[in-house]
């Protein structure tokens, strides 16, 4: 660190200098962002001078801002070179303690305003005239992001002489030089954490905290959000934390910690393995009655509408297909129905506990995820072939425990456990779609409290049961059908192939999860399996125990994971999708691009149908063929925490999701699950054009 004691030395060669006065810098390089000149404290080279103190002045036009050493997730630092400079052995380039400030929505690390770097010059030869050389990359941003190119060049004769007010701007800009001796803390320590995707801090001084700040630097590629901060110990504790957004490999970090303008000062910290406990609790959220009312409605209509999603079709036709088998028989109809309603909402309840349990140990969470799962797959596979060959008459279910069956028929028995699992399975089947409110509702629960998602995932459930509510409410609804007859056995067989279609999808969406190899050969057991079921010269004992062996080796077949994405499968892709990179979002949009992101899933059906009649579709095909559009694909078929990570600080938890980014709309506007061409054109022109 320069020591402010040099200016008050060099000082007194003002009173004798002839040169007294005469400016030393250079010609200012000049646009409208920036103003910059190389200054320097003496106005030449006194005799056995062997160093030189001098900086880089920076000045920003109002709203412009640049770079520290460490920016943030976007933007660049100041580069320098100086090899074409004379009589020079080395610059040392020092850093002012930065602010933070936000960026196309993002948090960076830099300077407004006036900023000066100081500089450290030493010299070749001690008392000879030398000449200063910079060829500077400074990268500016307002709206924008303009690259900055320049050259500065600065002669220094020999001879004696001090310039008094690049002399004072220096002295301010050294002031600002955060301390690196770290002679008042005592103790500074990291926790990394990449599975939550935060990073934690403590440190300890002598002196209290009054106004702190913290920026980390963690290795190349790291990008952190917005921190947490909280002292204690009337204010000699400092801890933060800090968001993970995007990461390479991580480094043990060195924090810089600034306390307004009253001190600054940067220390290595040592990692620990546990994170640093916060001096004190957050305050819980408080639930308002009102939007929780308010959100739990929208939840209801989601769950409602996912009615008629392709998701919850083939098995709503399988508990339909159970009315006709007793038409007249309306207490049946209404016990079957209500215990398929308590199936929806049961599965809703499981799946909220699940969810919080998962949310409450750091993991992420979100709607759908467990389609990510090879192992959660196979079960579906299995259970969904082997209630095709049902429908298609291959065999009857007719368990004596009544486990996983009658769910192409309630029966007469009065057995309701077909009905509930039909439910069940209803629910289930929805977890892969989204539908118009239920991205608010969900998201509003998951980053909320245990009882915000437990009336959300409730509404949830109801919305999505109403349909089984409304017969058992009346079951004379039911005598509106046609009666009994052959045309059953045609609407059994169609829904056979509903269901055919159902294990095809989930195959493919397991080849997607877990490679191709897995997926064959779940599909392969299952159909064993199902063959098994399918003698009926055999007695049912040996039919069920050997099927459930192949079960069981079709579970299995999800270890067979590979760890490598599968090769996507030939064909002319319609739109030229980047793969996803949130980091360059904003670099994108610092040039004046607009980005359209769509993250995806092979097991999101809503994503699908978004793709196939909208985004690949004209005129908005047309419209991402401009120039200035940029499409990046998040791909979520298989767990990937920078994109979980991403949908949090959106506010969501399940897909499909889309957005717009461009230098009108830097944040990103949000577009609804269901897109419409109206929707996404309107929102490319508004990113792309500021008012």
């Amino acid at each position: 660190m320069l020591n402010l004691a040099i200016f008050l030395l060099t000082g007194a060669f003002f009173v004798i200098s002839p040169h007294a006065g005469m400016a030393a810098s250079s010609k200012a390089h000049e646009t409208t962002p920036v103003t910059a000149r190389l200054v320097t404290v003496q106005d030449g080279v006194a005799q056995n001078a062997g160093t030189i103190t001098g900086g880089l002045d920076v000045r920003l036009s109002t709203g412009w801002k640049t770079y520290w050493r460490t920016p943030g997730e976007v933007g660049m630092p100041p580069q320098v070179d100086w090899s074409g400079s004379e009589n020079v052995e080395d610059v040392e380039f020092q850093w002012p303690a930065p602010e933070r400030f936000i960026a196309f929505g993002i948090q960076n690390f830099g300077y407004h305003g006036d900023v000066l770097f100081p500089l450290q010059i030493t010299l070749n030869v001690p008392g000879k005239a030398a000449r200063l050389k910079a060829d500077v990359s400074l990268l500016v941003c307002s709206e924008i992001c303009v690259p900055e190119n320049f050259y500065l060049e600065l002669d220094l004769p020999e001879g004696n002489g001090i310039d008094l007010v690049s002399a004072d701007a220096i002295a301010s800009s050294v002031a600002r030089l955060p301390d690196d001796t770290g002679d008042n803390t005592s103790s500074a320590v990291s926790h990394v954490d990449s599975g939550a995707g935060r990073m934690t801090f403590a440190v300890r001084t002598t002196e209290p905290f009054t106004f702190p700040d913290v920026f980390p630097e963690a290795g190349d590629g790291v990008a952190l959000g917005a921190p947490d901060i909280r002292v204690g110990d009337n204010g000699h504790v400092l801890w933060a934390r800090f968001p993970i957004l995007s990461s390479g490999p991580i480094e043990t970090p060195s924090i810089t910690v600034t306390d307004g303008q009253a001190r600054a000062f940067t220390v290595q910290t040592e990692a620990v393995d546990q994170a640093p406990a916060p001096p004190f609790g957050s305050a819980p959220r408080t639930t308002d009655l009102g939007m929780l009312v308010g959100i739990a409605a929208l939840a209801f209509l989601g769950g409602l509408i996912l009615n008629v999603m392709p998701c919850v079709l083939p098995v709503l036709a399988i508990k339909l297909s159970s009315v006709f088998k007793d038409i007249t028989d309306t207490r049946h109809v209404r016990r079957g129905f209500l215990a398929a309603a308590g199936g929806v909402v049961t599965f809703m309840w499981v799946l909220a506990a699940v969810l919080y349990g998962l949310k409450w140990t750091g993991m992420s969470v979100g709607w759908g995820v467990q389609f990510q799962n090879p192992f959660f797959l196979a079960i579906l596979i299995v259970i969904m072939t082997a209630f095709t060959a049902n429908l298609l008459g291959a065999f009857e279910i007719s368990l004596p425990s009544g486990l996983q069956t009658r769910l192409a028929r309630s029966g007469r028995t009065g057995n309701l456990t077909g009905d509930f699992t039909t439910g069940m399975f209803a629910a289930v089947m929805a977890t892969p779609c989204s539908a118009p409110l239920l991205g608010t509702a969900v998201a509003f629960a998951l980053a909320g409290n245990a009882l915000d998602i437990a009336v959300i995932f409730s509404s949830l459930g109801l919305g999505l049961a109403s349909p089984y509510l409304i017969v058992a409410a009346k079951p004379g609804l039911v005598t509106s059908l046609p009666r009994p007859g052959r045309w059953m056995l045609h609407v059994k067989a169609g829904l056979g192939v509903l269901l055919m279609a159902t294990v095809a999808w989930l195959v493919w969406v397991m080849i997607g999860v877990a490679g191709q190899r897995a997926a064959v050969a779940a599909l392969g057991f299952a159909l064993v399996a199902t063959a098994i079921l399918s003698l009926s010269r055999l007695q049912w004992s040996p039919r069920f125990a050997g099927s459930a062996v192949f079960a069981g080796l079709a579970v299995f077949a999800a270890s067979l994971f590979e760890a490598a994405p599968p090769v996507s499968a030939p064909g002319k892709e319609k739109l030229a999708w980047a793969p996803f990179d949130r980091a360059k979002i904003a670099r994108f949009v610092s040039t004046g691009d607009v980005v359209f992101v769509d993250v995806t899933a092979d097991w999101c059906l809503t994503c699908k149908a978004n793709k196939t009649l909208v985004l690949e579709k004209e005129p908005v095909r047309s419209a991402f063929a401009r120039d200035d559009v940029v499409l990046m694909q998040a791909d979520w078929t298989r767990p990937d925490d920078a994109i979980s990570r991403y949908l949090e600080r959106h506010g969501r938890f399940g897909i499909p999701f889309n957005a717009v980014y461009g230098p009108a709309a830097p944040e990103g506007i949000v577009l609804s699950e269901i897109l419409t061409t109206d929707t996404v054109i309107d929102a490319l022109e508004r990113a792309s054009h500021q008012d």
